[in-house]
């Protein structure tokens, strides 16, 4: 799944303009021929040239544990046609125990071009979209080219100044041979056998199987040799009957040099092991970017920090007081304490498979993304507004309990469990120190780890609340009940209004003015149903919320559509502009370059804006020193910024980059002091 996840997010990699050659941030790509004027009838040979970055590499057909295939969409004139590619002999690539299959350097991917019957002079021009992954040690992005050649049917003449590079690109090819292979596949053990008799001295070998699921990727492959016969041993694949293997047998001479044999093993009886000869594989790359165990650390930590955002501590803080103050036995706070945690986690495990699953079918979208619709934002501002009222005291919720009193100490474990799944709806609009590199290493593991690490954003944010219900001495630490918490209550209604109008502004932003309207209008509608409904609770009457009102409040939903434009970001710094990769580039050109990612519903960016970003001194410091500044606007979505995100490693914002003049970016804090900000002015 995961490398369905990358293919299709590569497919989404926006286009550049059609040309011979194309830079992207991470790589060039090329395509050339070896012919201008191929042969009318004749088969042309063409390459796809991918020179990544130093340090980073792109992926073989098949790319190991994690990657995706190049894939390359022809458009060709009538009667033409392109063979698939074929690739060079690939190398190995080990992050943390997951092993890949890449190319590390230069990599020229043959196509034969099919040439139809024509008239010697006539046009034959050549596109391709080519969509590829490329990634180094900390991170995986995305790129996609369009290349194009004005060919034209001639004598098939070979051009002098390819035909180096073809000599080489054919060079680096698998070679095919008859070598005599057999392989067994048993007891959990894949087995090879290959009669290597001329191939020289053969000092490491290493098998990549074209087809998915003939071995375990990950396990290490151990080599032996039986006089001209190799032997190579490994964990099976989960594929129990793979028929005929197909690969490329890479094969290390003792003198440095190496190539590859292109086989095809048939099933059969595989002798024992014969003395050791080394693997060419499983060389170890340390990430830079967190592991998954470091990476799940930042989600934990970086949810706890959760818990004091205004839309969050008014439910922890009243859920905790419950617990603490309801007569609960030991057995009854460690329940509530559990149901509490499987609601956070349930949910932000849950929200994690969505964006998974949302990527995979094409979308391009990060954490919070359901933040960029405005009728996601109304009926955040719905359920807010009704929560505030709650505990204000407008009325009260029996059951189910899924509103302010559902913090009392009558949820029970299906109240705690439901307060839990709130409190993680709420908090996606916080993103804290730490969640950033966190979640967007999320997106980029393996589907399994991705979503464990979400869980352990849902374990941070619980983990004040699992502390209570297991530590009494905790909880006997916090104030005896009586008349003040009502007091507490009524002022913890306060920042969740607080959160109820900075849901209407963000609403506004996203669908202007009429969407605000719409918004206020069925809150205060919402509003009054509620308090008609405590009305009837305080005289004793039955207190039913009446579903006319909320399906009326709830429908207005229908009104509200994103504005056409985007919104333009708040920015107190001097030489402001939108964010564009072309700016950027341009701009870094010419100087340092201080760029910002925000979005209107995103409080750390609110603080942070109103902040450092705003302080006088800085705005004069950055005026004196004359940094320009980008900001990119993620309030609605923009797959352009999406897709900058990822490639820095981030699965929302905010981002903060300063680009040093002839350096690459610097990622700053998440929490941007003045003093920081001062530091970047006097550096540039």
């Amino acid at each position: 799944m995961f490398r369905a996840v990358l293919l299709l997010l590569a497919a989404l990699a926006s286009p550049a303009l059609a040309a011979s050659a194309v830079q992207n941030p991470n790589t060039r790509v090329e395509l050339i021929a070896e012919s201008a004027a191929p042969a009318p009838g004749k088969t042309a040979v063409l390459a796809i040239v991918t020179t990544p970055r130093k340090g980073w590499h792109t992926y073989w057909k098949n790319p190991g544990s994690a990657g995706i295939e190049t894939q390359a969409a022809w458009t060709l004139p009538e009667g033409a046609a392109a063979s698939a590619i074929r690739y060079p002999v690939p190398s190995t690539f080990t992050v943390s125990g997951i092993m890949n299959y890449v190319f590390e350097g230069d990599a020229a991917l043959l196509v034969d071009l099919s040439v139809p019957q024509l008239a010697p002079g006539t046009p034959l021009p050549v596109k391709v979209r080519v969509d590829y992954l490329v990634c180094d040690d900390e991170l995986c992005v995305p790129e996609s080219a369009d290349l194009a050649l004005d060919l034209e049917v001639g004598d098939g003449a070979v051009d002098p100044a390819a035909a180096p590079r073809f000599e080489k690109a054919r060079a680096a090819l698998p070679r095919p041979v008859d070598w005599p292979a057999r392989y067994a596949h048993a007891d959990g053990k894949f087995r090879l056998s290959v009669d290597t008799t001329g191939a020289g001295d053969v000092s490491r070998a290493y098998f990549f199987p074209e087809a998915d699921g003939v071995l375990d990727y990950d396990a290490p492959q151990t080599v032996s040799r039986s006089g001209d016969t190799l032997i190579i041993e490994t964990t099976a694949g989960a594929n129990a009957d793979p028929g005929a293997v197909s690969g490329v047998l890479r094969l290390d001479r003792a003198d440095g040099s190496h190539f590859g044999a292109s086989l095809t093993a048939n099933a059969g009886e595989v002798a024992a092991a014969g003395a050791p000869l080394a693997s060419a594989g499983h060389e170890q790359h340390q990430p830079g970017l967190p592991s998954a165990l470091t990476a799940l650390a930042l989600a934990v930590l970086g949810g706890f920090i959760l818990n004091v955002m205004p839309c969050v501590f008014p439910i922890l803080g009243l859920k905790a007081l419950s617990l603490a103050n309801g007569g609960h036995s030991e057995s009854a706070a460690r329940r509530e304490a559990l149901a509490y945690t499987a609601g956070v986690v349930g949910t932000c495990v849950a929200l994690g498979a969505l964006i998974l699953a949302l990527r995979a079918a094409g979308a391009q979208v990060g954490w919070a993304f359901q933040l960029q619709d405005p009728r996601v934002i109304f009926l955040l501002l719905l359920l807010v507004t009704a929560i505030a009222l709650n505990l204000a005291g407008l009325f009260e919720v029996r059951a189910p309990q899924v509103g302010g009193d559902m913090l009392a100490s009558r949820g029970g474990t299906q109240g705690a469990f439901w307060t839990g799944a709130l409190a993680a709806i709420v908090a996606t609009p916080c993103t804290g120190p730490f969640m950033g590199l966190a979640l967007g290493a999320a997106i980029l593991l393996p589907t399994a780890l991705g979503l464990l690490v979400f869980a352990g954003l849902g374990l941070g944010l619980a983990l004040p609340f699992i502390l209570i219900g297991f530590i009494p001495a905790l909880r006997n630490r916090l104030p005896r009940p009586g008349p003040w918490m009502v007091t507490f209550r009524r002022i913890m209604a306060l920042p969740m209004f607080a959160t109820a109008v900075a849901l209407a502004w963000v609403l506004g932003r996203q669908a202007g003015v009429s969407g605000m309207s719409f918004g206020i209008a069925a809150a205060v509608f919402l509003a009054a149903g509620l308090w008609w409904v405590g009305i009837r609770q305080h005289g004793g009457r039955p207190a039913a919320v009446p579903l006319v009102v909320a399906a009326l409040s709830v429908a207005t939903v229908l009104l509200i559509t994103p504005r056409a434009e985007a919104p333009v970001a708040n920015a107190a710094l001097p030489n402001v502009e939108p964010f564009t990769e072309a700016r950027l580039a341009a701009l870094r050109a010419e100087g340092p370059v201080f760029v910002y990612f925000t979005a209107d519903w995103c409080i750390t960016c609110k603080v942070n804006e109103n902040g450092a970003l705003s302080a006088p001194a800085v705005t004069a410091a950055f005026t004196e020193a004359g940094i320009p500044t980008l900001v990119g606007d993620w309030t609605n979505a923009d797959p352009a910024i999406t897709r900058f995100l990822e490639s820095h490693g981030r699965a929302g914002v905010p981002l903060y980059l300063f680009y040093a003049r002839g350096k690459d970016a610097e990622v700053l804090p998440q929490l941007l002091s003045e003093a920081l900000m001062l530091e970047l002015a006097r550096r540039a």
